[in-house]
C-alpha cells in the first residue's frame, strides 16, 4: 500500500470539495481548481472533511495512480486555502521587468523588448530590485509559468546573467584564457 496514497486528506473549513463524474472540484478563497481522477482504479470519497482515496487491484497502473492521485487532490485543497509561489530574480546590467495589466514587459538585453502574457489565475509581482513572485492556487500552473519566465532568458553560465529561481546556484564557467 502507498504511504502516501493511503493518508487521508483533511479539508478546511475555507474549502469546498465535490466530485462530478472523473472531475475533482475544490473552492476556496484563493481560487477554484479542478483536477481529472481516476475513479475506476482509485476511487475517491468524501466523508463529510476527510478525503480518501482507495486502490481496487494491485495492477501496477492501479499502484502508479493511488499517490499520484492522493498528492494531486492534496495540493489543489491547499492551493485554494494557502495558494503556491515562486520566487524569481533577473540579475544584470539594464535587465529589468515590470507588469502592465495583464502582461510582463521584460529588458532582457535583447533589441526588442519581450512581452509575457499573464495566463488566468496567475498573479505576478517585480519589485524595484527586480525580483518576481509568481503565485496561484494551480500548484502545477504556477510551476510552469515560472518555467516560461526563466525560459525566457536562461542564466549565462559565464557572466551568470539572466532570469533565474531564487536560491538557484549557476555553475559559472572559466572565460577565454587570453593572450599569452
Amino acid at each position: 500500500m502507498s504511504r502516501i496514497g493511503k493518508a487521508p486528506i483533511d479539508v478546511p473549513a475555507a474549502a469546498k470539495v465535490k466530485i462530478e463524474g472523473d472531475v475533482f472540484t475544490a473552492e476556496g478563497p484563493k481560487g477554484k481548481v479542478s483536477q481529472r481522477i481516476f475513479p475506476a482504479e482509485c476511487p475517491v470519497e468524501i466523508d463529510g472533511n476527510v478525503i480518501t482515496v482507495t486502490r481496487v487491484s494491485d495492477s501496477g497502473s492501479a499502484r502508479a495512480k493511488h499517490g499520484l492521485s492522493r498528492a494531486l487532490l492534496a495540493n489543489a485543497v491547499a492551493g485554494v486555502v494557502d495558494g503556491f509561489s515562486k520566487n524569481l530574480e533577473i540579475v544584470g546590467v539594464g535587465y529589468r521587468g515590470e507588469v502592465k495589466g495583464k502582461e510582463c514587459h521584460f529588458a532582457l538585453g535583447f533589441s526588442h523588448p519581450v512581452i509575457y502574457s499573464i495566463p488566468e489565475g496567475i498573479e505576478i509581482e517585480i519589485d524595484k530590485s527586480n525580483k518576481i513572485k509568481i503565485s496561484g492556487a494551480n500548484r502545477q500552473q504556477v510551476g510552469q509559468v515560472a518555467a516560461e519566465i526563466r525560459s525566457l532568458r536562461p542564466p549565462d553560465p559565464y557572466k551568470a546573467k539572466g532570469i533565474r529561481y531564487s536560491g538557484e546556484q549557476i555553475r559559472r564557467k572559466v572565460g577565454k584564457a587570453g593572450a599569452r
